[in-house]
């Protein structure tokens, strides 16, 4: 059956390229890879972590009520979330090179909708998210550790779905790997207490999910 979200809808321009922004509307800030691997070496507190790829500097941490600037088709932040109650379930269509790119077009949308970082988990079902690939390069123990802290978005592997801790929303992207794809989607429903966003192919995605809308 289609999938009909009743909660935060995603705009369309999270759908494959980023669409020319209208008056009014400030345009999605462009997700950069992450430059070359530092040499290993001693780490100290002088030497800071880098954030989320990005040109330039990281996505200011400003509160709620400083990013709220949504505007109709964009994202809103669920008035209460009840961690016992069945996520809002939104499928955004994308092809599995652009799947990627659609998620992270979502994550841009809820962040300006009011949503703060730290409640947002995105999952990839086949090539890893730049920023955890960069991540992981100083160790699983201090990759790990970022999730715990719930400070910013966090980016991991679908393989690695069992270590996921739930948050209020997660964001799959259906960028690979059919014969597991299906199970990181229901296990992702199951992580996500507010709201579950899946980009990917619409027929694909509404099999796995949409016996249990």
């Amino acid at each position: 059956m289609p999938l009909t979200p009743e909660e935060p809808q995603i705009h369309e321009r999270a759908q494959g390229p980023r669409a020319t922004p209208t008056a009014g509307h400030a345009a999605p800030t462009p997700r950069p890879v992450p430059g070359p691997r530092p040499v290993p070496g001693p780490r100290s507190a002088a030497t800071p972590r880098p954030g989320r790829p990005g040109p330039g500097p990281a996505r200011p941490a400003a509160p709620p009520a400083q990013r709220s600037h949504a505007s109709a088709g964009q994202p809103q932040a669920p008035a209460r979330e009840n961690a016992a109650a069945k996520p809002q379930i939104q499928l955004i269509p994308a092809p599995v090179d652009g799947a990627l790119a659609a998620a992270e077009e979502a994550v841009d949308l809820l962040l300006d909708s009011g949503r703060a970082p730290g409640d947002v988990l995105v999952l990839t079902t086949g090539e890893q998210h730049p920023w955890a690939t960069h991540e992981l390069s100083f160790g699983e123990a201090s990759y790990w550790a970022q999730q715990d802290a719930r400070e910013d978005v966090f980016f991991a592997d679908g393989s690695a779905v069992a270590r996921a801790q739930a948050r209020p929303v997660v964001v799959v992207a259906v960028n690979g790997a059919e014969d597991s794809a299906a199970s990181v989607v229901r296990s992702a429903r199951e992580r996500a207490t507010a709201l579950l966003v899946v980009c990917g192919d619409p027929e694909r995605v509404d099999s796995v999910l949409g016996a249990g809308v």
